[in-house]
Order: C-alpha cells, then structure tokens, then sequence
C-alpha cells in the first residue's frame, strides 16, 4: 500500500495518521498470530461478540424530505438499537449526491426532493446519525454508491453534480449514468468524495455495496471499447483478456480507496457488501455449487483479491435467498464464504427480511451464520422496523434479547486501552450514579471510546465474557443507578472500549440498590 514519502508537505495534524498508516502497512503484511474465536450454533443464547447491522438505504424513499425528516430517522435509529442492533450502515451517497454537508457534490433529492437544494429546515443526516449511533453505543457506517451517478440517465441534475462539470467521466448503460470505471479521473473524484466524508465526520467505516460494473443485460455490451483501446491496450491487455482488464479497473479504486483511508484516517474501516455469489463451480473449481449471476465474471468484481490484499475490513455478502433454493442455496453459499481465508478480514452474512420470514426459516439462518460468520446484516432496516413476519419481536425476545459487542478488528489493533483507574457511587440531586473519571480522547483510536458497564446481582459470578449482564455501552462516564432502597446487592463493573473494538482490564465496586 502506498503511503506519501513528502514529510514537509503533511500538516503537523496529520503526521499522527501517517503514523497509523506505516503501522497498518505492517501489520498487514506481517500478522501476528490470531486466536479464532470459537462460535455457540444456537442463535438463542447470548453471544459477547456478534456483529448485528441494518442498512438504511434512502435511494428512492421520500420520508426524510419531510419536515420531520430529522425525528424519522432518530426515531429509526433508536429503534434498531432497541432490537439489539450494534451497527447502522446508513446510505449518504446513492446518486452521486450528499445526504451530508459537501462542497463536492450537491445535496440529494431524496433529503429535499430536488437534487441540489438544501432540505427546509436544513439538517445533516450524516451528522445526526453518527451522533445518534455514538451516543447509544453503536458504530455508523458510510454507505457510498461508488460509481452510480443517477438512477435513469435523463432525470434532472443540480448545476454542480459532477456530471454537468465533467460529462468525459461518465457513461451510459441501461438508462443509468454511471461513474466510468476506466477513467483515472473517476477513482480521483471518488476517493476525493470518500477523504471530504472522512475528514468531516467521525465515521467507524466507509461501506460499498454490490454495484460495481452495472449488473449485464442480455444483448446490451457495455461501450468500453473506445476506453480500452486507450487505457486496456497500452497496460499490455488484449481482447482475450479485457475482462481481466475490467477487474483491474475495480481493483485500482479499491487499493485507492483503502490508501486514502490509510492516508487520512487509518481506523476508519472499509467495508464492502458484494452480490451473494463469488463464482459458481461450473466457471471456477473452487466456486460454489450455484448457477447465478457471478461478482468475479458479470460485475468484475474480484471480491477474493481484496480479501487477499487486505484491501476490506469486511465483507457482507448478500445471501438474499433461502435454504433450499435451487439455484443459490443459503446454505451452500453461507458454508462457502464460511471456508474462506481471512486474516485480515471480518465476514457478515447479508440477510433478507422478507424472504426469510416467508420462508420461516430465521432460526435456521442464524444458527448456519453464527457458525460460519461474525454476524448479520438485516436487509432493508425497514423491514425491521415494520416487524415483517414478526422479525422485530423474535430478535427483541429471542436472538438479539441481550447486548453483544462487534468484534475486535485485531488485524488492526491488539492491545487492550488502559481501564479507568477507579468507580465510585455517588447522590446527587438527579439520583444515585456510578461515576468515574472521563479518560477519552475521540482523537486516538487507541484510547479509550466507550465504557462497557455490567451489573452483576448477589450471587451471580462476575464474568464479563457474559454478555447478559452487559447493560450500558456509551460514551458517557457516568449511569445511573435504578436505586431500590438498598434492599439488593450488585458489583459494577466497568470497562473502556477503543475505535478497534479491545476491551480493557475491568474496574468493579460492589454497591447496594
């Protein structure tokens, strides 16, 4: 991975990230040993660590236009931390457009109802969002469309959308306008949108989905012959290899997009959620006994290399159909991308809402990714929130009732932040609370980011590793005791969490409720 060489031109504010960026580049590609954790098969029983994600998208929805816009999406952020979600990958990007403040892009028509006019009253989704999520203890995720540029070629775009300053850049296919691949000045441009949402935010991670080269239609090549013979030719390709062409075209913006985050923000992940298939069998001996549309062949997207690279922090593939399905088996492809060597990479398993409550089949789901993947990702969080097929009370009561931690990116970072150096209960004119003393510092990722709190009742073995009695995750250096006269005794305990998810050394105190 590349890293500036230039000392005298990094500002003095930055060389701290530079310092992070040599520091990745060697743990990257010299790892120390890594202990697997080992995984419960039943999804009912509580789990320390489990990844647990819902993406909401805003393509296409118009309920954020509204003057209420800021209080829908509070409201469905509150809800999912309710149902035991950890982690928001909320969609700030689909259109080449700005649901966030950016002199880069305009403002998206699905904030404001035309693109490129401010919503009234002006709000940062991006940045109520991410305060949201921190406040409650959950990561928010950046989700980008990389190369989509409009849903249908011909809509109306605002004066400044990239398109009306630099029509070169794009192309057109199936009605949709898109970033061209191909194009050096495209990967600029989007690592230049991805560094501006890095700088201006405080987000855990920058994610992808499965739009790479647009998904084929039958008859209808897609016009990169002109750029091919341009940029493909001169790069030793030929026409028997343009496909190889294609995947590499994906691979520089990936590596590209990984050194900008390495470059300004090294904790900031990059996350990718591909189409469900890597490849089928029939095309590849390694692939999975499938026969669907393919990442590596249709869409170029070489999803394994970036794995390899250690280009992704973690992959959520969408394996959006149900077990028993002829053509792409839940189960196939869940144990497949299950096998896969990742080092430096954490696997989700992409979950489809509708299907699987149709199909009855959640029990089933969860226990097959919990023994094959690091955690879920519910597709869409409306769905969710709708309670389809009664999801929302099966995870509340059954598969999400306690707290879980994501997992620790230790391919990243290992080591344990410093604990809090002591707790104490104290009155105040609000209530009784425990209280200790604030040592964050949002600005190192490896100090401290949140306190875990776990209250154990008389009685009960203190066990952090049991996440059932994890009540509290948040940035806050205080909670407030549910006093009860004194009549029980509990032990606290507390412990700081960094940007990489480590867990320090406990601190506890034995208080009566």
């Amino acid at each position: 991975m590349r890293v500036a060489t230039h000392r005298f031109l990094i500002p003095a504010t930055h060389r701290i990230y530079l310092l992070w960026a040599l520091f990745f580049v060697t743990t990257t590609f010299f790892p120390g040993c890594r202990v697997r954790q080992k995984y419960l098969s039943d999804p009912t029983l509580p789990a320390k660590r489990e990844v647990r994600a819902a993406w909401l998208p805003t393509v296409f929805r118009t309920e954020y236009c509204t003057p209420n816009g800021k209080q829908v999406l509070e409201q469905r952020i509150r809800s999912l931390a309710a149902m035991g979600c950890n982690v928001i990958i909320f969609q700030i990007r689909p259109e080449s457009d700005a649901l966030y403040l950016s002199d880069i892009e305009p403002w998206s028509r699905f904030l404001s109802g035309t693109q490129g006019i401010a919503p009234t009253p002006e709000w940062d989704p991006l940045q109520t969002a991410m305060e949201l999520c921190h406040q409650l203890g959950m990561e928010l995720h950046a989700w980008i469309n990389p190369y989509r540029a409009a849903t249908h070629a011909d809509q109306y775009l605002a004066s400044n959308h990239p398109y009306r300053l630099h029509p070169e850049w794009f192309v057109t296919y199936n009605n949709q306008l898109l970033y061209n691949p191909a194009m050096p000045e495209s990967r600029r441009h989007i690592c230049r949108v991805v560094r501006d949402i890095v700088m201006r935010y405080d987000v855990d991670a920058i994610h992808l989905d499965d739009y790479f080269y647009p998904y084929p239609v039958a008859g209808l090549p897609f016009p990169d012959e002109a750029d091919f013979q341009r940029y493909g030719i001169p790069q030793g390709y030929t026409a028997a290899t343009k496909r190889d062409w294609r995947r590499n075209n994906v691979n520089m913006l990936m590596r590209d997009l990984k050194n900008t985050l390495m470059a300004t923000k090294p904790w900031v992940r990059l996350g990718i959620s591909p189409f469900g298939i890597y490849r089928n069998k029939r095309s590849w001996s390694g692939g999975s006994e499938t026969s669907g549309l393919q990442n590596y062949d249709d869409l170029y997207a070489d999803v394994l290399a970036w794995v390899r690279e250690g280009l992704v922090d973690y992959i959520a593939p969408q394996i959006y159909w149900n077990a028993g399905h002829r053509a792409a088996d839940y189960d196939v492809l869940t144990i497949w991308w299950g096998k896969l060597q990742r080092k430096h990479t954490q696997l989700y398993i992409g979950q489809d809402v509708k299907r699987t409550m149709e199909g009855r089949q959640l029990q089933h789901k969860l226990s097959l990714s919990r023994r094959n993947s690091q955690g879920n990702v519910w597709w869409p969080a409306e769905e969710l929130l709708r309670n389809t097929g009664g999801i929302l009370d099966s995870l509340q009561i059954r598969y999400q009732r306690y707290r879980a931690l994501p997992h620790a990116f230790d391919h990243m970072h290992h080591q344990a932040p410093k604990p809090i150096p002591k707790l104490h209960a104290e009155w105040t004119p609000e209530g009784y609370y425990l209280m200790w003393e604030d040592i964050r510092n949002p600005e190192d990722p490896v100090m401290p980011y949140y306190y875990a709190l776990y209250a154990f009742p008389k009685g009960v073995r203190v066990n952090i590793q049991d996440s059932r009695y994890l009540v509290q995750v948040s940035p806050m250096a205080y909670y407030r005791l549910p006093y009860r006269f004194g009549k029980q005794k509990y032990t606290y305990v507390v412990t700081t969490l960094d940007r990489f998810w480590n867990e320090s050394k406990p601190r506890r105190i034995a208080v009566r409720l």
